[in-house]
């Protein structure tokens, strides 16, 4: 609920209610009892925290934010390309570089086949 709400008061133009909320909802996350039921989740708080932070042009912060993200839980395509980017815009170009080579080599391998199509197949 912490999340959603950060959302929408940045969207009503609070950015630092938005931040305050976010960053809470991260906090809580970090500081909750982890269950199996957790692997499941869509986003980590963390990253959703370098997202807002991203948007809100301070990438200084969302890297740091996205890095602690990618440590408890690694190899996530969104934690990465936001890593990426937030790295870039901080002319971190060595880091970025990592960043963007890592989300290509977790995407080099093509899906398997069996995968890829969403159409019922005729008997």
């Amino acid at each position: 609920m912490l999340a959603a709400s950060a959302w929408i008061v940045y969207a009503k133009g609070q950015k630092e209610e938005a931040l305050k909320l976010m960053r809470a909802a991260a906090d809580l996350e970090d500081n909750s009892e982890k269950h199996i039921a957790m692997e499941n989740r869509l986003y980590p708080m963390r990253e959703l925290l370098g997202d807002l932070l991203l948007e809100q042009q301070q990438p200084r912060s969302a890297l740091t934010e996205y890095e602690t993200s990618l440590i408890l839980t690694p190899n996530r395509l969104r934690g990465l390309y936001g890593a990426a980017k937030a790295a870039k815009a901080t002319n971190q170009s060595e880091k970025a570089t990592s960043y963007f080579r890592r989300l290509a080599e977790l995407t080099r391998t093509p899906m398997p086949t069996e995968w890829k199509s969403t159409r019922p197949r005729p008997f």
